[in-house]
């Protein structure tokens, strides 16, 4: 027998996620202090995972800090508004919902290069 709540979550889910969990650090534009990480990405937000829960309702000003050429670092800065937060199913850590308001345009041109890089979905050499 399903939870009648399952369907509704599932209809609600339309846009398609990609995991990236463990691989890329979020941080705090302000302090440079990490958040967590990176659960899962989409053209219009993300899920972050993390030690501790996280206000709703909030703006965050955030960095993601992307591998450059040469061993550089790149700065991806853009602001997110959280929605949700639930704890995760490893203890001590918490997912939480958030949708992107500022930087919007380059933070969708950045989920669909991170899509394509963890799917390893690369061109085949000619």
């Amino acid at each position: 027998m399903s939870d009648p709540g399952s369907n509704v979550q599932q209809e609600q889910r339309r846009i398609e996620r990609q995991q990236l969990s463990s691989y890329l650090r979020v941080f705090n534009r302000h302090s440079g202090r990490p958040m967590g990480y990176l659960g899962n990405i989409s053209r219009q937000g993300m899920m972050l995972i993390s030690d501790l829960p996280i206000m709703l309702g909030s703006c965050y000003e955030l960095q993601l800090r992307l591998p450059g050429p040469g061993g550089s670092v790149e700065f991806f800065d853009f602001t997110a508004m959280s929605h949700w937060c639930r704890p995760d199913e490893n203890p001590g850590h918490y997912d939480s919902g958030f949708s992107i308001v500022h930087n919007q345009q380059a933070f969708a041109g950045l989920a669909g290069s991170l899509t394509r890089y963890f799917s390893f979905q690369h061109p085949v050499d000619a």
